[in-house]
C-alpha cells in the first residue's frame, strides 16, 4: 500500500481561488482545524465552503478566505453563535446557502454517488425552499405521486477531514461516539485529505478499533497528515475533549479587533508546531 503522508503545506498546495472545500466534524466537533490554520496562512480566496460549521466557518470568514458558504448551521456548540461568522452575515461579505441539515447530508450523499441529485421530504413547507430559490421538486413516478423536493448534489473540489487514528496508506479509524458525516465528504470530494492524531500501522489499526469505527478506507484517501492535537479547540474524543476555556477566550477576542489582533498573531501566524508551543506556554 502506498504511503500517502504528507505535510499541512502540501494539502494547501493543492487550494486554488475559486474551489468549493468541504470541511468535515460538526460544530465545534472534530474539526480539522491545523489543516483550517494551515489555509489561513495561505493567499488561497474565494472559496465556497461546505460545512456542519463551527470555528473551522468563523476563521476562514474573519480571514476573508469565503466567498460562499452552503451549511446546515454554523455554532461553536457550548456557545451557540459563532462570532466570526455572525459578523460576516452581519456585513453581507458572505453568500450564505443554508439548508436543512438532512438536506446538506443528502446533497454530499447524491454526489458520493455520482447522481444528480436525491429525493427527500426534508425541506418541504419550510422557508428553507424560499431562501433558496435553486432547489426544485420532482414527483414520484410511482402510484402515490408524491412531491419531493430534488437536492442537487454537492460536488467538492477538496474534502478536509480528521480523524482519530490512520494508518500511513489512509485507512482510518473514527473513535468518538458519532462518525458525523465525514464520509460523505470524503465520497464526494475530487481530491481528498485527513489530519490525524496518531500514524499507526495498519495491524494496530484493526486490532484497536472497533470494526464500525473503520468507515474511512484507503481509497477515500489522497493524503495523510499526522497532527496531534489537531482538532484543537474543538473536541475529539476519546482523545480529547473540547477546550472551552480557549474557546471562550477565541469568542472573546474576536468581540474586540486589538484583542482578536493579538490572539491571531499569538495561535494563528504561525506553523502548527507553533500553535503546539503556544499552548504549551501556558497562557492559554
Amino acid at each position: 500500500m502506498r504511503d500517502k503522508r504528507i505535510r499541512h503545506d502540501e494539502v494547501v498546495a493543492e487550494l486554488r481561488d475559486g474551489m468549493t472545500v468541504g470541511i468535515g466534524g460538526w460544530g465545534s466537533r472534530r474539526k480539522p482545524m491545523s489543516l483550517v490554520r494551515a489555509i489561513l496562512r495561505s493567499p488561497v480566496k474565494d472559496l465556497t465552503v461546505v460545512a456542519y460549521g463551527g470555528p473551522d466557518v468563523g476563521l476562514l470568514c474573519a480571514a476573508g478566505k469565503v466567498r460562499r458558504l452552503i451549511t446546515g448551521f454554523v455554532s461553536l456548540d457550548s456557545i451557540a453563535l459563532e462570532p466570526h461568522y455572525r459578523a460576516a452575515r452581519e456585513r453581507g461579505t458572505v453568500e450564505v446557502s443554508e439548508l436543512d441539515e438532512g438536506m446538506l447530508q443528502w446533497g454530499l450523499y447524491a454526489a458520493t454517488l455520482r447522481l444528480p441529485f436525491l429525493p427527500t421530504r426534508a425541506g418541504l413547507g419550510s422557508d428553507v425552499m424560499t431562501l433558496n430559490p435553486h432547489l426544485r421538486t420532482v414527483r414520484s413516478p410511482y402510484d402515490d405521486g408524491e412531491e419531493l423536493v430534488a437536492v442537487p448534489a454537492i460536488e467538492l473540489d477538496v474534502a478536509l477531514v480528521h480523524v482519530n487514528r490512520c494508518d500511513p496508506a489512509g485507512n482510518a479509524a473514527l473513535l468518538g461516539p458519532d462518525p458525523y458525516f465525514d464520509d460523505l465528504f470524503l465520497g464526494a470530494a475530487a481530491r481528498r485529505f485527513i489530519s490525524t492524531e496518531r500514524v499507526v500501522g495498519t495491524e494496530e489499526l484493526l486490532t484497536d478499533a472497533p470494526l464500525a469505527s473503520l468507515r474511512i478506507h484507503r481509497g477515500m484517501v489522497d493524503g495523510v497528515v499526522e497532527a496531534p492535537r489537531g482538532a484543537h479547540f474543538t473536541e475529539c474524543p476519546p482523545d480529547y475533549g473540547r477546550d472551552e476555556a480557549f474557546q471562550r477566550r477565541y469568542a472573546k477576542a474576536a468581540a474586540d479587533p486589538a484583542a482578536w489582533n493579538a490572539f491571531y498573531e499569538q495561535f494563528l501566524a504561525g506553523t502548527d508546531d507553533d500553535y503546539r508551543r503556544a499552548l504549551e506556554g501556558g497562557d492559554a
